[in-house]
């Protein structure tokens, strides 16, 4: 995490001063990329320059331009006519978006058919949109920097499987390190003949090669790409995970090792329809299943986790600035939600250093969250009053945000939801905070009741001249101060929020006027 050192961010505690404002990351408002796969064609429209940016727009268009390959080294006939309708209708979306020109690029199917220059050449004609053919090593190196947009500063390997191939990268302290490139698609094979005991020795034969190669790869694995998200849905269908949310989703090598026998033990259609998986991804998972099956057995990672992020998202990477590629996507992400949706904007900042006392020996994975609660307390005020915490509970626990683990969405959503509610009774919410322990439980309420206490103390000056906490956690005490200036603040309806804070500490109270 990048530190700003001018004078001007200095107030701005370990986070820094807000980006998005600078010429040099507002050129990235809005971005368009596609991805011009074996299987699929991806328009992704990226809007905002916060450090996790919003998904403006997202269609996928699946071509199969990669099947059959195998046998004529040329691209699906019906498959290349899907493409270039694609392409046709994304340049006309993009030119109405303000997200023209598009980068796209396109990997294996395009790169290895014979007649892929052809192909990129009718796209120009017609659109006047440049494909890059990319090599295997370059779509390793650009999944890689997406996965380092939701993980700044990770280290591991990502795997990102396509249609026709596989890639894996190293990751070390925010870097890519070697990129390898393999034909482990699900698509190739498919094609190879003699069944699965000759189609799972080829697969052992490549995976050792790679790990010969990479070396020893014992951190995270990272999982990137449509076939892994899909066996990542049947093992939260399998575990009865409440939170369905893929990006961060973490898996421990034995329950993949259980859901990988509980894919093959199943009725594949039984399960595609509870699972929400398309036809076409479905009937390459077995395929796929396989080579996960050997990945883990090979390098056998520490744990495996999902990511969301893959090429689309870094090759928005590539375009972003150094000074925003290390800054925090999850605090830059709510800094930009406040800049656009709050009543008050700049009033986070006073929220958070009202309430910090109250995390004073807390480290900085719970500061930058209690910092995202309060830079997003405000920002869903439009909704009916009776709907709101539900509503601030969902945005948390289901946006797309990077840079947080499922116990931290749940986490910021209690947070948030207590912000607008003094009680969680009886919510529909009950069985997802089974995800996170009892003392972050508390932590969150805490930190909600003390944001719905101070959203009472709402000045245009820095509050914390107006209003202080002061906490004392060896003596159960807590003491509010307040100037005269600010006295007139303290209604009924405050003391009440402030009693309930209070109570949330198992704190004795006061309230000292300065």
């Amino acid at each position: 995490m990048a530190h700003d050192t001018s004078p001007e961010a200095h107030d701005y505690g370990p986070f820094g001063r807000p980006l998005f404002e600078d010429p040099k990351v507002r050129a990235l408002s809005r971005v368009g990329v596609v991805d011009i796969g074996s299987n699929s064609v991806r328009l992704v429209v990226f809007d905002g320059a916060a450090r996790s940016p919003a998904y403006f727009y997202n269609e996928k268009i699946m071509c199969g331009l990669g099947a059959g390959m195998s046998e004529s080294g040329r691209l699906n006939p019906e498959g290349r006519k899907r493409a270039l309708s694609a392409m046709k209708r994304f340049h006309k979306l993009a030119e109405s978006m303000g997200a023209a020109p598009l980068t796209a690029v396109a990997t294996a199917a395009v790169r290895e058919a014979t007649d892929g220059p052809d192909f990129c050449d009718d796209v120009l004609k017609a659109t006047g949109i440049k494909i890059w053919v990319i090599d295997g090593e370059e779509e390793a190196r650009l999944s890689a920097q997406g996965v380092l947009l939701g993980w700044p500063g990770c280290y591991g390997m990502i795997c990102d499987i396509g249609g026709s191939s596989m890639e894996l990268a190293e990751l070390a302290d925010g870097k890519v390190g070697k990129c390898r490139t393999s034909a482990l698609g699900p698509l190739k094979l498919k094609d190879i003949q003699g069944g699965k005991k000759a189609r799972e020795a080829y697969i052992k034969e490549v995976v050792e090669g790679l790990a010969q190669e990479l070396g020893e790869q014992r951190d995270r694995l990272f999982l990137v790409g449509g076939s892994w998200r899909a066996i990542a849905r049947i093992d939260m269908e399998r575990r009865g995970y409440p939170l369905h949310v893929l990006h961060e989703y973490r898996m421990s090598k034995k329950q993949v090792r259980e859901t990988l026998k509980f894919i093959a033990n199943s009725d594949l259609e039984e399960l595609r329809a509870k699972c929400g998986i398309s036809s076409t991804r479905m009937a390459l998972v077995p395929l796929a299943a396989e080579v996960l099956k050997r990945l883990i057995q090979t390098f056998q990672p520490e744990d495996i986790a999902l990511s969301s992020y893959g090429i689309r998202e870094g090759l928005l990477y590539e375009q972003m600035p150094d000074m925003l590629r290390e800054r925090d996507p999850l605090i830059e992400a709510a800094r930009f939600a406040e800049a656009k949706d709050a009543r008050m904007p700049g009033f986070g900042k006073n929220l958070y250093d009202f309430v910090r006392p109250l995390f004073a020996k807390s480290d900085i994975t719970i500061l930058r969250l209690v910092k995202a609660a309060c830079l997003m307390h405000d920002v869903s005020w439009r909704a009916h009053p009776d709907y709101r915490a539900d509503i601030c509970f969902d945005n948390a626990t289901r946006a797309n945000l990077g840079g947080l683990k499922h116990r931290e969405r749940l986490f910021l959503g209690l947070a948030l939801l207590h912000r607008y509610k003094n009680k969680r009774d009886n919510t529909r919410f009950d069985e997802l905070l089974q995800l996170i322990d009892e003392q972050g439980v508390r932590q969150a309420e805490i930190l909600g009741k003390a944001m719905r206490f101070g959203a009472m103390l709402w000045m245009s000056e820095d509050m914390t001249k107006g209003a202080s906490l002061v906490w004392q956690p060896r003596k159960k005490h807590l003491l509010l101060k307040l100037s005269k200036d600010a006295e007139a603040l303290f209604g009924e309806v405050a003391e009440a929020r402030f009693k309930s804070l209070a109570s949330a500490l198992e704190a004795t109270y006061d309230v000292k006027i300065i």
